[in-house]
This record gives structure tokens, C-alpha cells and sequence, in this order.
């Protein structure tokens, strides 16, 4: 079947104030996160694209602006269910804040029983993501063929529970992946099972290179995986 390429959109203003943005209205890509998005028609270069999905929030869709502009023959196309998780009365606080609340330790040690009070459930949020996908998938390669690749451009947390999803991994481990904002991860589906190929591929090392205390770092450090996603290396 196709190869799936998911792509994080690039770091947010939301991300850079330590905020859960869910679907709050008028988050756009920070100066880093342009600078990400600026750069992904180059590192895309050479991948055939049969189809391009967004969520859509407009953090998303300002990530794909370059990548559309360079490949104008390629109509994007819109999907909710690719959205970030409705996160409910949580929407806009800052994570720092949200780390006292009872709930948090549920979201990061037991996700599957997680409900953000207003919102939805992290089960519901990872099974309309897989639906899309599986939707996606079959459409591309009856239109396309069985080694077609389209791109979706979606969330951390979107994109960790499909990662969850393709390794045979339970939700309530997903909170041990990680990807960057603007990172690329890839995804083969078979008749039988899926491939990855690619997991938060941010085309450098610099995520790895240790990093003065922030919000991400501080969460991290005490076992904690950073809700939304987070911003990545600065």
C-alpha cells in the first residue's frame, strides 16, 4: 500500500509560550517556525507526492504554504479528523499549570483512560486519526497505485498515536515517542502490517544537543512527555 510521510507543523506561538493551543483559533508558526516551514520543499525535494492532507488549524496549513507554493500541480485537501485533540477546558492554559492537575498523570501514565473534561477522550482522538489514515490510504493507492506516497501535515499528539498505531504499540505507550516541530516521520502500510521508516526526522542533530532549562526540558527531566507536543530544539 502507500507510504505515508507525516509531517509536525513548524513551531507554534503557542509552543514557544508553553501553551496547550488545541484548536484555539489564530495560533500561526512563530519566526522559528517559517524559518521550518521555508525549508521543507528542499528537504522534500525528490519525493513524489500523490496527495497532500492537512489539518485545519492554521498552524498547519501555514507549514504546507511553502511546500504548495513549490508544488502548485498538488491541491491540498482538508480533514478534521487529522486535527489536534480537542482538549476542552484545558485549551490555551499554560502547561505549567496543567502539570498540578490530577488529570496530567492519567494523560502521561495511562492515556487511554484520559478524557479532557469539554473535550475528547485520547482513545477517540487516536481512532479518528487511524480511520483517516486507513481512508487515505485506500483512496491514494486505488487512485495512485500501491507505491504511491501523499503527505499528511497534522500534531505531536496526532502524529504520536499513529506512530503508536503502526509499531503495534497500546496507547497508554505512546507517550514515549517524540517529535519535533516540523519533523518528518514516515510510515509504510501493507496488507500485513506497517513500516517506519522514519520517526521525528528533523533532517539535523540538534534535539540531541543538550539544552538550557525550558518548560519542554523541565517536563522531560522529571519523566514527563511534554503535552501538545512541545517546541522542540531552539
Amino acid at each position: 500500500m502507500a507510504t505515508l510521510i507525516l509531517v509536525r507543523h513548524g513551531r507554534s506561538t503557542a509552543n514557544t509560550a508553553g501553551l496547550l493551543a488545541g484548536w484555539t483559533p489564530g495560533v500561526a508558526l512563530d519566526e522559528r517556525g517559517a524559518e521550518q516551514a521555508a525549508a521543507l520543499p528542499g528537504r522534500l525535494a525528490g519525493v513524489p507526492l500523490a496527495a497532500v492532507v492537512t489539518s485545519p488549524l492554521q498552524r498547519c496549513r501555514e507549514t504546507l504554504a511553502p511546500l504548495l507554493a513549490a508544488r502548485p500541480e498538488l491541491e491540498p485537501h482538508t480533514d478534521d479528523r487529522i486535527g489536534e485533540c480537542h482538549y476542552g477546558d484545558w485549551s490555551g492554559r499554560k502547561l505549567a499549570e496543567l502539570a498540578d492537575e490530577p488529570l496530567m498523570k492519567i494523560v502521561q501514565q495511562h492515556p487511554s483512560a484520559a478524557a479532557f473534561p469539554g473535550g475528547e477522550s485520547m482513545r477517540a482522538m487516536q481512532a479518528r486519526a487511524v480511520e483517516a489514515v486507513r481512508d487515505w490510504n485506500a483512496r491514494v493507492e486505488e487512485e495512485h497505485g500501491s507505491d504511491a506516497v501523499f503527505l499528511m501535515c497534522s500534531h505531536g499528539d496526532i502524529i504520536k498515536s499513529l506512530v503508536a498505531d503502526a509499531l503495534g504499540m497500546h496507547l497508554d505507550l505512546f507517550q514515549r515517542i517524540h517529535v519535533d516541530p516540523c519533523s518528518v516521520t514516515a510510515v509504510r502500510y501493507t496488507p500485513t502490517r506497517p513500516f517506519v521508516f522514519r520517526l521525528g526526522d528533523t533532517g539535523d542533530l540538534g534535539s540531541l544537543v543538550p539544552r538550557p532549562s525550558t518548560p519542554d526540558k523541565a517536563a522531560e527531566d522529571g519523566g514527563n512527555a511534554v503535552v501538545g507536543g512541545g517546541a522542540g530544539a531552539v
